[in-house]
Formats: structure tokens, sequence, C-alpha cells
């Protein structure tokens, strides 16, 4: 962006509101600048209402061209965009009487997993998702999500206790992977991820999960093995990062671009791999634009998700979750 632009924008929006936009979005920015502007001015003799309503619609027009046509970096970008609703969110807006429960009975608590018991839409669920933190503070205090194998067994012990008591089991997934430290290394990572996947094909009760931004590495499908798995419109969903993979294949992270493609992390290109089975949809320009209404799909999609599954008998529903995870690749193989 020019520097004069840059300095007439940042004259009228915050920096805090500049930052939230990416870098595919600065023609939407300035757009959205001028606007600003056009609204602060306050003078009677001048009557704007012309140009504001054509400076919107051309902003809508923008934002729908662009969103429209998202490549898998960008969208990358849109998932770990940092105003995006995360797992706190989705608590506080979908399962506010939340009872949380603590610790994996073995070493200690992992504050990156987050889980309990709560209602929903008239059903008592167990509800568990990764937490990434929303700022500095609570991205250091939930270890960017990242949960080491005292978070994996937690959801276990969580799982098992729905099952004890008949109680559909709702995950939402939002983790650059699985924490890769030492310490977690020497705990036993690998097999807490695999216990955890073993656990949740092996229920009787319904299991939901939902991406709801960066769904990465084993640190994800430890809670993605669901009977229905969806996902946000512009999350991503993959078994490396397109960094890592980028990383491997051609030795420098520089080509994160060519890898997200390859990849097939989109939800668009799952849905039609069969890897998961529904979209929600998200407001023009993304959650992180209007994450109330984000949430309110979201409402929408579980609620119609969670009936679907209740119509099966416990032995059904089991069968055909494995099933589900044993076809995948078949038709490619």
């Amino acid at each position: 962006m020019p520097h004069r632009t840059c300095r007439c924008v940042v004259g009228v929006l915050s920096l805090s509101r500049m930052n939230n936009y990416l870098d595919f979005e600065q023609p939407i920015l300035e757009l959205e600048g001028k606007i600003a502007e056009l609204k602060r001015m306050d003078d009677p003799q001048l009557d704007l209402r012309d140009e504001l309503k054509r400076l919107e619609e051309k902003a809508e027009k923008l934002l729908k061209q662009t969103y429209g046509k998202l490549t898998p970096w960008q969208k990358v970008q849109v998932a770990r965009h940092p105003a995006r609703p995360r797992f706190g969110k989705v608590l506080s807006t979908l399962f506010p009487d939340l009872v949380t429960l603590a610790g994996d009975r073995c070493f200690g608590e992992d504050a990156a997993i987050i889980g309990g018991l709560a209602t929903f839409e008239g059903y008592t669920v167990m509800v568990i998702g990764q937490e990434r933190g929303a700022d500095l503070q609570s991205r250091l205090k939930h270890n960017f999500g990242m949960a080491k194998p005292e978070g994996y067994r937690k959801a276990q012990r969580m799982m098992k206790l729905a099952e004890q008591y008949g109680l559909p089991v709702l995950t939402f997934i939002d983790t650059p992977g699985a924490y890769p430290g030492v310490g977690a290394e020497e705990r036993g990572q690998a097999e807490a991820i695999a216990r955890c996947i073993d656990v949740s094909l092996g229920l009787t009760v319904p299991v939901l999960a939902t991406v709801i931004g960066e769904g990465g590495s084993g640190g994800a499908i430890a809670l993605a093995a669901a009977d229905r798995v969806l996902m946000f419109e512009h999350a991503v969903y993959s078994v490396i990062s397109p960094e890592g993979c980028a990383s491997i294949l051609w030795r420098s992270a520089d080509h994160a671009a060519e890898a997200a493609e390859a990849l097939k992390i989109t939800a668009q290109d799952l849905l039609r791999l069969g890897v998961i089975d529904a979209i929600v949809p998200e407001p023009l320009g993304g959650a992180h634009r209007h994450p109330d209404a984000a949430l309110h799909s979201l409402r929408l999609a579980l609620n119609e998700q969670l009936g679907l599954t209740l119509k099966h008998n416990p032995a059904e529903r089991r069968y055909q979750r494995g099933e589900k995870f044993l076809a995948m690749g078949r038709k490619a193989a």
C-alpha cells in the first residue's frame, strides 16, 4: 500500500483495526478507510449519503469477489486470523453453563484443552475443545492451543465419562498441532494421541467434531475421530502445516503457498474427498468480521447434525464411525 494512502487510513481507522486486515485485504482496507473518513465528517452543508452508499456497495462487492476466490494459502491466513472466534468464544456463546472438568488424573492439568458438561439445545453434552488464546497473555497460558499428553489424556477421561452416562460428545478443533517439546515426548505424546483416537472411535454415544480454525496434524485428529466432522467455510485441516510441508519437500518455508495447494486442506477440497461431512458457512468476509453470526451458523449446523446421529442405535453408530475412517482413501487406491 502506498505510504500516503496508509497514513490517510491510519488517520481514520485505529491501528488495532488495521492490524485485523490480511495482506490480500489491502484494497478493502483502503475502501473502508474512505467510508470511515466520510462518516466522520460532520458538515451539514454536505450531503454524503449517495457517495457513502456507492462506496459501501463497492466494498461489499469487493469482499464478495475477494472471499469468493481465496487460494488455499489465503484460507490458512484467514483460519489463523487473530480476531477469529476461538473456543472460548464458542463456549461463552453456545455453552454458557459449562461445568469445567480439569486434570488427567495421571500427571496434571493442560490448559490447551478445555472441556466439561454443558447443555445444548435441550441436550446434556460433553464439550471438549482446543483453546489457543486471543492475546499474548492467553496464548501463553493455553500454549497456543498445542496440547501435551496430559491434555489428550484429559480428553480421554471426559470421553469415557460421556460414554458412562450416555452423553453426546462435541469437540472443537483449533490447533497448529500437538506440542512437540521434549517433555511431552518423554511423557508419551504419540501414545496419548493414538489412545485418544482409539477411545473416540470406540464410543457408542454420538460424537461430533468441528474444525473452527486451524486443524493441524495428530493434535487435530485426536479430537476429530467423530461420526460427523464439520468445518467452518474458511477453516483448514491438514496432516502437517504448509510451512512444515514446504520445509520437508522444498527445504524452505518460502514454498508454503505451493504446499497449501498440494495438501488439499480447505473445507471444499476435504468435503469433496469425503474427509469431512459438512461445511458451516461463514459471514461475508470471514468469521473474524462477524463472530456472532458465524457462531449462529455453527449452532444451527450442530443441532442438525446431532439430530442425524441420534437416529442411529449405539452399535450402528460405532460401526458406521469406524467404516467412515476405514473408507478414506479406498477410492483413490
